[in-house]
């Protein structure tokens, strides 16, 4: 098996083991959720329910963003995962518009039972270790293969780390309200748990809707074209970096540089020095596709 295959084949299997969790987490959260009467539950679940939407985008976006380039797709397939960070994103902001009008009502137009067993906590405490198992898991991937897509997957279950944490709280102060006279009003506990687990989602969503924009828009990586031009430069022979142009498509980065090169040099020795600048930029961007386009340098006449 290549690199080049491993690395699908491995980003591969990261996307459809969360594909599994999210099923598993959705289902028990559901089961829970109806059982207790707990909006703080079942907000989980309803973010649990996109995390697997989300995930089988995540899933069909890597597979064809391995797919080599094409008659149509010259640059390859990489923008899919680009797309797919995207709709996870507007998934997860739609959520969180129900979320938030129900814990509206559940605090100020109307009383709802619920009945919070040792299910309830335990459920959320489950969904904590499958979570944090996952999220490393997923961001070892795509750090090691650039990928935002699972980033993005990593992101959903990272945050549902700190948004179970909400309501477990949550439902530890309305069981304090059910065991206390005088502290009835930690009822609303629940429902205020699960605005906390909206405001996060709406916070990761948006950063992650911004960053993945970007993306789609071809935006350079801050920073990354001065450092590109000093590379460049530092090669011996290159005499001026400039023109520089970079775009991301899903994990892959392509850069275009213009390079000024003495114009009495021969065709294979200014080959050479562009086989130099190459390497010199996949040792600082291992998986950069870099186009050198040597000009050269003007003449300056001599004084008489």
């Amino acid at each position: 098996m290549t690199l080049s295959s491993q690395a699908e084949h491995d980003k591969q299997q990261a996307a459809f083991s969360s594909v599994i969790a999210a099923l598993a987490l959705t289902g028990f959260k559901i089961i829970v959720g109806v059982m207790t009467g707990s909006l703080g539950i079942l907000a989980e679940a309803a973010h649990s329910s996109l995390d697997l939407v989300a995930a089988l985008v995540t899933l069909f976006a890597v597979r064809v963003s391995g797919k080599p380039p094409d008659d149509v797709h010259l640059y390859g397939h990489g923008k899919i995962e680009n797309l797919s960070a995207l709709f996870e994103a507007l998934l997860l902001l739609a959520t969180c518009a129900w979320i938030i009008y129900e814990a509206i009502q559940r605090i100020f137009l109307k009383e709802v039972h619920m009945d919070i067993s040792i299910w309830a906590f335990l459920v959320m405490v489950v969904s904590i270790a499958i979570d944090f198992t996952r999220s490393r898991v997923l961001y070892r991937a795509a750090k090691k293969y650039g990928s935002q897509a699972l980033e993005a997957d990593a992101l959903h279950f990272s945050t549902d780390i700190w948004s179970s944490g909400v309501v477990i709280l949550g439902l530890l102060c309305v069981k304090i309200g059910e065991w206390i006279p005088g502290l009835e009003f930690l009822n609303k506990a629940d429902a205020i748990a699960a605005l906390g687990v909206a405001l996060i989602v709406i916070y990761v969503s948006i950063a992650l809707g911004i960053r993945t924009v970007h993306g789609l828009l071809d935006s350079a990586p801050p920073g990354k074209v001065e450092e590109i031009t000093k590379l460049v430069e530092s090669v011996p022979g290159v005499l001026n970096c400039h023109h520089v142009r970079m775009r991301h498509s899903g994990p892959h980065l392509y850069i275009d540089v213009h390079v000024l090169i003495n114009g009495d040099l021969k065709l294979d020795e200014v080959h050479l020095i562009t086989d130099k600048i190459e390497v010199v930029v996949n040792q600082f961007m291992p998986t950069a596709d870099i186009v050198v386009h040597p000009e050269p340098a003007p003449i300056t006449p001599l004084e008489v």
